[in-house]
Parts: C-alpha cells; structure tokens; sequence
C-alpha cells in the first residue's frame, strides 16, 4: 500500500499536519533549496518532542544541498543521522562524484543509519537503467526516491508514467523503497498510485501550489483524501 511523506519547513507545522495522517514528516526548509536542511538543534528537539506521541509518523530529514563530493556529503549524513531520524535523505546528481559518494556512505549504513537517496529527475536520464540504484542498493541504502531538483515543473512533466513505473520496478527489484516526489499535485496521485510507490512525497501540495508558503490544512487534508481513496486514473499531461 502506498503511504505518503509531508515536508514541513518547521516545527509549528507539525500541529497542522499530524491531524491529516502521513507516514513519514519529513523535515526540510524549502526556502534553501530542494533539499534545504533544517538545523540540527530543532531536529533533534523534534525527534524528542515526538519520541512518545501514539502513533507518530517517522521521521526524516534531509542533509542539505552538496556538491557531489565525498569530503562534503559523508560529514553531512553523519551529522543528521545522529539527531536519531529514521530516515536522513541524500540528494545525488549526476555532476561530480556521485558513485564515490555512494559508495563511502557504505559504513554509515552499517552503523544502522536509515539512508533515502533522492536522485533528481530533471537532471539524471530519463532511463532507470541509467540510475545508479544497483550501485545504491550494495552501498546498504534503504530506499531511493525520484524527486525534481527544480520545482516550476512537476515530475511527470520530466518522466512519463511508464518510465515512473520502470523506476519502481527497478528499485523493488534491489529491495529498496520506492519514493515519488516533485511538484506533485492531487491530480497526479491516482496515476502515481496506479505505479504502487512505497511512498509519494509532497510539499507545494500542501501549501495550496506553493512549496515556501505554510501548511494549508484544508488543502493537506485534500491530499491524504485523494491518498486513502484514490479517484478514477487520468491522462497523461502534456509535456510540451
């Protein structure tokens, strides 16, 4: 069954999206990025203020916007997976030295850190067979998500549906789980849940269309709703 991820920029936003049920709180500043890091101070405050609420949804976090570099990335995710998130996500380009960074992440997922790689549709090839998820998979990381690095279009705009589908068949077929995220809108979800993703991730959504705005409660329950009963599966949109 497909879950969903709810990026909230601080802490006053949990209040508003706990009521609406996501699975995951995935904690990211959209005002620095795609994968704008929160502080480590208020991740870890957050871990604690929720460590005993019923039910909570996980959590995760992300380690910021890097360079491709080994000396830059490996610091980061350690840093974030020590503030006890289940999840620390990794954003991966195809500039730079992706593979060695992969790689090095090995022992940290060892140690037991919970690792998402989030690789940006937008700028790796429209192909899963040209996805280093193989390669990810060895490195020990416990899922990979498809997510756009720029947000003006979403991402079926960038991948057709059966290339999204491709993606996920790739990912199961390592036993990872399977994320997909960028831009999304209620309108994409019964598409994207026709795919069977672990998870769909959503901000701008939840903001009514705009990611660096706050939590709409009205349109967050919108999303869960189309979430849990799913409606008829729509075309394509066009990508011109």
């Amino acid at each position: 069954m497909t879950g969903w991820l709810a990026s909230i920029a601080n802490a006053a936003e949990i209040s508003l999206i706990l009521p609406t049920g996501p699975d995951i709180l995935d904690l990211k500043d959209p005002t620095a990025g795609a994968l704008g890091a929160w502080d480590d101070e208020n991740i870890v405050a957050t871990v604690r203020d929720l460590a005993n609420t019923p039910g909570r949804p996980r959590l995760s976090a992300t380690i910021g916007d890097h360079p491709m570099r080994p000396d830059v990335v490996i610091p980061a995710a350690r840093r974030i997976a020590a503030t006890g998130v289940d999840f620390v996500k990794i954003g991966f380009a195809p500039d730079g030295a992706p593979e060695r960074c992969i790689d090095a992440l090995a022992p940290l997922t060892a140690e037991g850190a919970g690792l998402i790689a989030v690789l940006f549709a937008d700028l790796w090839p429209s192909d899963p067979c040209c996805l280093p998820i193989d390669r990810l998979a060895a490195a020990g990381f416990r899922g990979v998500m498809l997510d756009t690095a720029g947000k003006r279009h979403g991402l079926r705009h960038h991948w057709q549906d059966a290339q999204l589908e491709a993606f996920v068949s790739c990912a199961r077929a390592h036993r990872l789980l399977a994320g997909l995220a960028g831009s999304l809108r209620v309108a994409d979800i019964p598409a994207l849940m026709a795919l069977s993703p672990d998870y769909l991730g959503f901000r701008g959504a939840l903001c009514g269309g705009e990611r660096t705005a706050g939590i709409d409660p009205q349109a967050a329950a919108q999303v869960a709703a189309a979430i849990t009963t799913p409606q008829p599966r729509p075309s394509a949109p066009s990508r011109s």
